[in-house]
């Protein structure tokens, strides 16, 4: 949208980084089987751009998973509009630790 551009009309990367920690949040979940959060995200690289009104698929993909946290490779691919022209436009890596209910670090169950 609109709002999510950057002042050269380009898709704004902060909004482009929310998105990927989004899909790794619920794959993390997913993943421990209950609340994970966000300790880090780097090795952020933005290859390509998007435009307003492009699609934007995220695909994850676990890197590496130690006994309380997990470490999420993201791609972010944009798809233009009106066609089927695809582009890779932001990749990253998403580390998460899982909770328990007191908010401290929780072991992950073996998948």
């Amino acid at each position: 949208m609109p709002t999510d551009t950057n002042p050269y009309g380009g898709v704004f990367g902060g909004w482009l980084m929310g998105q990927m920690g989004l899909a790794c949040g619920s794959f993390a979940s997913r993943h421990t089987g209950g609340k994970a959060i966000l300790v880090a995200a780097d090795e952020l690289t933005f290859p390509g751009a998007m435009q307003v009104g492009d699609e934007l698929s995220v695909y994850v993909q676990p890197v590496k998973q130690g006994r309380t946290s997990l470490r999420l490779r993201a791609e972010a691919v944009g798809r233009e509009r009106d066609g089927d022209r695809e582009t890779l436009v932001a990749t990253g890596l998403f580390t998460f630790v899982a909770l328990d209910a007191e908010g401290r670090p929780r072991a992950i169950e073996a998948a």
